[in-house]
C-alpha cells in the first residue's frame, strides 16, 4: 500500500517535473520571444484539457487509496511500526523516480511555446531584480569609497604638510616668520585644547545635573531591585565622550558597538534627537553625528 501511494505522489510530480522540462527545452530552440506575444486560445484550452484529464486519474488513485483498509499497528510498537512504515514509503518512492523518465506533458509547439515564455518571463523578472539590488549597493559602495577616498587624501596633505615643516626646521632654513606662524599655530592649538576642556567640563556639569546615573533615579532602581545589572551602566557624558572619541579617531569607521552598559533610555534620547545614528546595516552599533562637516 505504501508502494503504491509512493508510486501516486511519483506521477503527480512528474508531470509537473516534465511541464518544466519541455518549457525549458523549447526557450532553447526559439532563437526569440517577444515580451507581448499571446498564446493562441486553442493551445490554452488544450493544455487545460490536458490537466484535467490528469487531474481525474490522480482522483481516481487517490478514491482507490482511500478505500483499501490499513493494516493494524500493534499497540507495544506503534511508533517504530509507523517509522518503519514511513521508511518503506520512501524507499519505495525513490525507487519509482529512479525508473521513471521525464513525459511532456504536450507535444504541441504552442503550447510548448506558451510554457517557455512563462519561464523566460518569470526568469526576467527575477533577473531584473537581482540587477536592481546589486546596482543600488555598487552606488552606495561607490559613495563610500570617494568619501573614504577624499578623507585619505586630507590626511596626507596634512601629513606631508607636517613632515616638510619638520624638516625646514630640523635644516634651520626657517625665516623668522615662519617661526612666528608656527608659534602662533601652537599657541592657537593649546588654546583649542583648553577650550575643548572647559567644553567638556561644561557639558559634564550639565549632564550630571540633568541626566544623572539610572542607579540615582527611583523609578529605575525600583525596576531593578529584584535582579542586579551584568555590567555597571555607564552616564551620558561617558557615552557622548566614547562616540566623540571614536568619531576623532577614525572618521572613516565611527561605529560603536551598543552594550550593556549603555542604558536603553538614554540611547533612545540620543537617537530621536538626532544626535546619534544607527548602521543602516547592525542596529546595535551607533556613532555620533558628524556636525562638523
Amino acid at each position: 500500500m505504501s508502494a503504491e501511494r509512493a508510486q501516486e505522489r511519483a506521477g503527480g510530480a512528474g508531470c509537473a517535473e516534465a511541464a518544466g522540462t519541455s518549457g525549458s527545452a523549447a526557450a532553447e530552440k526559439l532563437p526569440e520571444i517577444m515580451n507581448d506575444s499571446v498564446c493562441p486560445v486553442d493551445a490554452k484550452e488544450e493544455l487545460l484539457r490536458e490537466c484535467d484529464n490528469i487531474w481525474k486519474e490522480m482522483e481516481k488513485c487517490q478514491s482507490k487509496l482511500a478505500l483499501l483498509t490499513a493494516e493494524p499497528v500493534p499497540e507495544s510498537d506503534a511508533k517504530v511500526s509507523l517509522l518503519l512504515t514511513r521508511i518503506q514509503a520512501l524507499r519505495a518512492e525513490y525507487y519509482q523516480w529512479q525508473k521513471r523518465n521525464p513525459e511532456l506533458i504536450s507535444t504541441n509547439p504552442e503550447v510548448l511555446l506558451l510554457l517557455g515564455e512563462e519561464e523566460l518571463q518569470k526568469v526576467k523578472k527575477e533577473l531584473e531584480m537581482v540587477l536592481s539590488a546589486v546596482q543600488s549597493k555598487n552606488e552606495k559602495l561607490k559613495e563610500d569609497l570617494e568619501r573614504e577616498q577624499q578623507w585619505h587624501d586630507e590626511q596626507e596633505q596634512i601629513l606631508n604638510a607636517f613632515k616638510e615643516i619638520e624638516e625646514e626646521m630640523k635644516k634651520g632654513v626657517v625665516t623668522d616668520s615662519e617661526k612666528r606662524v608656527f608659534q602662533e599655530l601652537k599657541n592657537q592649538m593649546s588654546e583649542l585644547k583648553e577650550y575643548k576642556k572647559k567644553l567638556m567640563n561644561a557639558l559634564g556639569e550639565f549632564l550630571e545635573e540633568h541626566l544623572p546615573l539610572p542607579e540615582k533615579n527611583g523609578d529605575a532602581k525600583k525596576k531593578r531591585c529584584s535582579e542586579e545589572p551584568s555590567e555597571q551602566l555607564i552616564t551620558m557624558h561617558e557615552i557622548l565622550e566614547i562616540l566623540l572619541n571614536q568619531l576623532m579617531r577614525t572618521p572613516h569607521e565611527p561605529y560603536v558597538t551598543v552594550s550593556d552598559s549603555f542604558w536603553p533610555p538614554y540611547l533612545e534620547l540620543l537617537l530621536r534627537s538626532g544626535i546619534v545614528l544607527r548602521h543602516p546595516e547592525d542596529p546595535n552599533r551607533i556613532r555620533l553625528e558628524a556636525f562638523h562637516e
